[in-house]
């Protein structure tokens, strides 16, 4: 829901840049144009840029630490790779492949 509103913000600063540049207010309207543009990109690659992934030849080892998340009140557990020092937070029942 919050990124149908980005979007849709963006989609706003678009149409409002275009109409302030017809306006003859050509500054104001291009700034808005590239401001909405850079919205809507930002938004839509953000899900393809940052995704979970586990890095190559990762070994995720489970730690035996587990603690419940305040947030979503959901068991996790801590899985450690020694090559990287990266710790990871995976649901328990889940596999510590990464996705």
């Amino acid at each position: 829901m919050l990124r149908r509103a980005v979007l849709a913000l963006g989609g706003i600063a678009v149409a409002a840049g275009v109409l302030m540049v017809t306006a003859g207010a050509r500054g104001a309207g291009i700034y808005l144009i590239c401001l909405g543009a850079a919205i809507i990109l930002g938004t839509a690659f953000e899900r393809w840029r940052y995704h979970n992934a586990s890095p190559a030849g990762a070994r995720w080892e489970r730690t035996g630490e587990r603690f419940e998340d305040p947030a979503t009140g959901e068991t996790l557990e801590v899985h450690y790779d020694r090559a990287s020092g990266e710790r990871r937070y995976v649901r328990m029942g889940e596999s510590a492949s990464g996705k």
